[in-house]
């Protein structure tokens, strides 16, 4: 997959704006249209973009509340296996394995400290996990 400079900024423009057409994007890399449209299709094709999304204000879902959970689990559990059960739980909007004493950190979004409660029971019931330990977000900084 060899993306060049041109690839580059077609992408930095998609995600600024997903839903920019083709002629839009053209007129800010320098393009055709249908010259756009083919280098995008071969990104997709390539897996260089690996999809289009909306991206949703969690507010308006009612899940105000967020919250990192560190997970620690039993054994030689993988990558993968904490994924997929992690990735059964909507409200887990990221998870990513980590170095120190925690096997993995999960965001959580919620519509209250208990429903997060909820969610993290939930996930501590998973046969890996030894226990969990979180933290609540008070406030967003940086976006």
């Amino acid at each position: 997959m060899k993306v060049d400079d041109l690839d580059r900024a077609i992408i930095g423009v998609l995600v600024a704006d997903a839903r920019a057409t083709f002629a839009e994007i053209g007129a800010q890399v320098g393009l055709s249209a249908p010259a756009v449209k083919r280098r995008v299709d071969r990104l997709v094709q390539s897996g260089a973009i690996t999809g289009f999304s909306a991206t949703v204000e969690p507010a308006a879902l009612g899940w105000t509340t967020e919250a990192y959970v560190e997970l620690f689990c039993r054994g030689k559990t993988s990558p993968a296996e904490i994924g997929l059960a992690v990735g059964r739980h909507p409200e887990v909007i990221s998870a990513c394995t980590v170095t120190g004493e925690a096997d993995a950190l999960l965001h959580v979004r919620a519509s209250d400290v208990r429903h997060v409660e909820q969610v993290i029971e939930r996930i501590a019931a998973e046969p890996f996990v030894v226990r969990t330990k979180s933290s609540i977000v008070l406030s967003r900084l940086i976006r």
